[in-house]
């Protein structure tokens, strides 16, 4: 197994910026620790370094806030810092305020992504960035492994009008990039006039799974609880621009989806019958505990993914809904309620990137008809990123 070094790991080493004298503001989560699980809060405080201000994303410092569910500003009960919510009941909250930002000399960024472009870390860190070249602040990315791999890419661009908090910069949703690649490409894009330093990790290879690190997987958000679900996220997040359950209230969020009216046999035959690379589909029954479909018994499938290099989340979550559709058409609903404060634009446009998809599935298209619609995207961003990439 190899011994990876996050960027926390080597800044504490030493094999980052020089940041003693250096008033700090943290961005942090849950997954903000060393591989003894030691939270970085602690280690740079223990390091003599002048942490004075924390900043807690979308599920809140703690990570205990839902998904969607305001963080209200609070003091850390640990250190008494005081602790800012990049994640409240606006969309003028998700940046750092000038106010916040007031006397800070940088602000640091330790948080475990996922490797999709829909979770939001990576978009808190856009909005930072964006509000510390306004304010003269530096920016430090702390860098952690991509833990889907950093070699495949899947998915399409974002059409002009259709950013938003799960696509605030146009990447395909499986960018198979980390944080600190992401923060270089953003800030060349918009030109930004900030100083940015990134401290790589070491040991990192973009062939790795999360399990060859020998780094400990805390859980990036409530429903995240493992690799496994990372995997299958880029696609079955899709589930959540549609009123079926994703399984958010079981212990297997994104793996499963269902809905009460959905017979798993049934779903299950067609899926397969799609020779999707590297997956399997077993039927079954789930009852979710919160969230859509509380307490209703709900057919569906698990998926299984028993090829980790040949399977495409996405394509396999486009092929999930298209599936829906086409067995259940009157009773398959899109999502019509806002979503990450957006109220006018379809939730599956946003995740899709334009209504491309969703408007293929509901013409009765072709499995290949709207991944042919992102195949260009791919290539372009193939070519485009290489100049980020910070790992061989």
């Amino acid at each position: 197994m190899s011994a990876v070094r996050t960027g926390l790991e080597r800044l504490l080493a030493g094999d980052g910026p020089d940041l003693r004298g250096r008033r700090l503001g943290l961005i942090a989560n849950p997954t903000s620790v060393d591989r003894e699980l030691r939270h970085s809060i602690d280690l740079l405080r223990a390091a003599g370094l002048e942490l004075v201000a924390l900043f807690g994303p979308e599920h809140g410092l703690r990570g205990d806030a839902q998904d969607m569910i305001a963080v209200d500003q609070a003091r850390d009960r640990r250190t008494g810092l005081p602790v800012y919510s990049l994640y409240g009941h606006d969309e003028a909250s998700l940046a750092p305020r000038p106010d916040e930002l007031a006397g800070l000399d940088a602000v640091l960024f330790d948080i475990q992504d996922v490797g999709a472009r829909y979770y939001t870390y990576v978009w808190t860190l856009a909005l930072a960035m964006r509000a510390c070249a306004r304010a003269g602040v530096s920016v430090i990315v702390l860098d952690r492994p991509n833990p889907i791999g950093g070699e495949l890419v899947e998915g399409g661009a974002i059409a002009p009008g259709y950013e938003s908090f799960v696509g605030l910069v146009s990447l395909p949703n499986r960018h198979g990039m980390t944080a600190g690649e992401i923060a270089r490409l953003v800030l060349a894009r918009e030109r930004l006039d900030l100083d940015l330093a990134i401290v790589p990790m070491d040991g990192w290879s973009r062939a790795m799974r999360y399990a060859d690190t020998g780094l400990p997987w805390v859980l990036p958000s409530p429903n995240m609880p493992t690799e496994d679900t990372a995997l299958v996220y880029p696609g079955m997040c899709l589930i959540e621009g549609t009123e079926l359950s994703e399984a958010r209230g079981t212990t297997r969020p994104f793996e499963m989806a269902g809905a009460p009216f959905i017979d798993g046999e049934a779903l299950a035959a067609a899926l397969e019958a799609e020779h999707l690379p590297g997956a399997r589909f077993r039927p079954l029954v789930f009852t979710p505990q919160f969230q859509k479909h509380a307490g209703a018994a709900c057919g569906g499938v698990q998926i299984h993914v028993t090829d980790r290099r040949a399977f495409r989340p996405y394509l396999t979550g486009v092929a999930f809904l298209r599936a829906v559709r086409s067995l259940w058409p009157a009773e398959l609903a899109w999502r019509t309620r806002a979503y990450e404060f957006v109220d006018r634009i379809p939730a599956i446009d946003l995740l899709c990137g334009s209504p491309a998809v969703r408007e293929g599935i509901d013409a009765g298209a072709s499995l290949a008809d709207p991944a042919a619609t992102w195949a260009d995207a791919e290539r372009a961003f193939c070519d485009e990123r290489r100049a980020y990439l910070l790992y061989s």
